[in-house]
């Protein structure tokens, strides 16, 4: 009897026991759910990190550089202004020619002798016009017989004048010195009006050609100092001589020419050159291209953060690409420039900037 009082009382025991750890258990349970609750909110609360770097403006030259080619400064087909057979050609391809040398010589043909007549009919409407000017004077002769007799030598003026230049056109002149490009023709060929005889190439001064986009074009002008840089390696100077008003609509591009002095003509046409225009001082900031970004109108740009840690979009304007780097204008002096995960955060997010080393930076803390 005692031996089942002792195992009841156990049992009691443990069954409180049991509930009691149940309840205890419980509240260290909901005690565990807050904890992992916050921290839970704390990570869903992280801000996204990004590289920075505090990149400032520079001083930088600058230069606009485009590939181009050389051109003659005139180039002109000359042609032949009369007809004629050839019988002398004066000059051949290659050849340096001055202005007023002879390049061909046509057969004059019948045409001294047309200049003969021409000159005995002027004559003789001299004499007829100041026989008809005396009796008229005296009123033996009307007004309008005086007006026909002035009308025909008028007329005789104009035949003479006509014959002698159809003479001296037999004789086919270099209209400026350069060099003769071309010669189609031979001794023996006829020619008439408009037939192309020869071409001459001014080389002196000799151009640089290039096609400016539009976005630099604003600032090329006139006389702006120049430079080239040819295939061989020379370097010329000149200045812009011309800047077209009108783009180039298939490349929305404009023709600029820089003009040089090529007295030893040594610079031919069509060589390819490297054009450098010199556009003044700029500040600028000269980054790594992997910085460069697209805003969501397509616009080129950096990426940047604010000291709120704020996301911002600066379009940027190239200045210069070296292989040190690009080098961009248009931007604040100083500037927190977003250097990896640019792409990954949009402008006007909070982001936990991860500052990186700048050497600009660096050596304006160290002045």
């Amino acid at each position: 009897m005692k031996k089942s009082y002792l195992i009841a009382a156990g049992v009691a025991v443990i069954a409180v026991g049991w509930v009691l750890s149940g309840q205890f258990g419980g509240k260290e349970e909901k005690a565990a759910k807050p904890a992992n609750d916050a921290t839970a909110v704390k990570k869903k609360a992280a801000l996204p990190r990004v590289k920075v770097r505090t990149s400032a403006a520079l001083s930088k030259v600058n230069e606009l550089v485009i590939l181009g080619k050389t051109e003659a400064s005139r180039r002109v087909s000359l042609k032949a202004e009369t007809a004629g057979r050839i019988i002398a050609i004066k000059a051949k391809k290659g050849d340096r020619v001055k202005k007023g040398d002879v390049i061909v010589q046509l057969e004059v043909d019948d045409r001294p002798a047309r200049l003969a007549e021409a000159k005995a009919k002027l004559r003789q409407r001299q004499i007829e016009f100041q026989a008809d000017k005396e009796l008229s004077a005296r009123n033996f002769r009307s007004k309008v017989k005086l007006a026909g007799t002035q009308a025909l030598l008028e007329s005789a003026k104009a035949e003479l004048a006509k014959a002698k230049l159809d003479l001296n056109r037999t004789v086919i002149r270099a209209s400026f010195g350069g060099v003769l490009e071309l010669r189609p023709v031979e001794i023996g060929d006829y020619v008439k009006i408009g037939n192309p005889v020869a071409t001459i190439v001014d080389l002196s001064p000799i151009l640089v050609v290039a096609n400016i986009p539009e976005a630099q074009i604003g600032f090329v002008r006139s006389g702006l100092p120049a430079k080239a840089r040819l295939i061989d390696g020379r370097v010329i100077n000149g200045m812009v001589r011309f800047v077209s008003a009108e783009a180039i609509t298939a490349t929305r591009t404009f023709k600029v020419e820089m003009e040089t002095a090529n007295l030893d003509h040594s610079i031919v046409s069509g060589l390819t050159a490297e054009l450098r225009l010199s556009l003044g001082e700029v500040r600028a900031h000269r980054v790594s291209p992997a910085v460069l970004t697209l805003s969501k109108d397509g616009l080129v740009g950096v990426k940047s953060v604010n000291n709120n840690g704020i996301v911002q979009f600066h379009e940027i304007q190239l200045v210069a690409d070296t292989p040190e780097g690009m080098w961009l204008g248009g931007l604040p002096e100083l500037l927190t420039i977003i250097s990896i995960g640019q792409e990954f955060v949009k402008v006007g997010q909070k982001v936990e900037p991860v500052p990186t080393s700048s050497p600009a930076v660096s050596a304006l803390k160290g002045k």
